[in-house]
């Protein structure tokens, strides 16, 4: 009898444990921040006051540049947007798409960005590209959306 319930208790035990180390599901803004290759879109989306837009109902989908696709982008380029918040929330629009798009539910064309310019989407049997960056890591499920890394930053055309 004691057995049986050390048994009981230790299944309990794990049982708990398990739960606790399951992320709860979250929004894109959240699950960008928990992505460690996303710290410095992270920090750029909180810069361009998007952090509560991306924690609303959506669904988005997000192409999100990886922090090696923020070093490829000129140093001047960087500062700029660093400098001018409207031009920095213009980019970043520029990688949102209203809607939930899967990576296999993807269809070669344009679709509209948040930001309002068209944005050239394309496929090659699972491999998906945005206008000339290839998606490295799809899929990555949120509450609001779908986030999709991918290995450049996109500009906006100039209006």
């Amino acid at each position: 009898m004691i057995v049986r319930r050390s048994l009981l208790a230790l299944g309990a035990v794990a049982l708990v444990a398990g739960c606790a180390s399951t992320p709860a599901p979250s929004t894109i803004t959240d699950t960008a921040s928990r992505t460690p290759q996303l710290s410095t879109l992270t920090k750029l989306i909180a810069d361009a006051g998007l952090a509560d837009t991306l924690r609303g109902t959506g669904p988005f989908t997000v192409f999100a540049p990886s922090d090696e696709a923020f070093k490829a982008v000129p140093a001047k380029t960087m500062q700029e947007l660093a400098s001018n918040k409207e031009l920095l929330k213009s980019v970043l629009s520029f990688h949102v798409v209203p809607g939930k798009v899967m990576a296999a539910d993807v269809k070669i064309g344009n679709v509209k960005t948040v930001q309002g310019a068209n944005l050239a989407l394309g496929k090659a049997g699972t491999f998906v590209t945005v206008e000339d960056a290839m998606v490295q890591q799809a899929d990555v499920q949120a509450t609001n959306g779908v986030v999709h890394v991918i290995d450049r930053v996109l500009m906006p055309p100039k209006r």
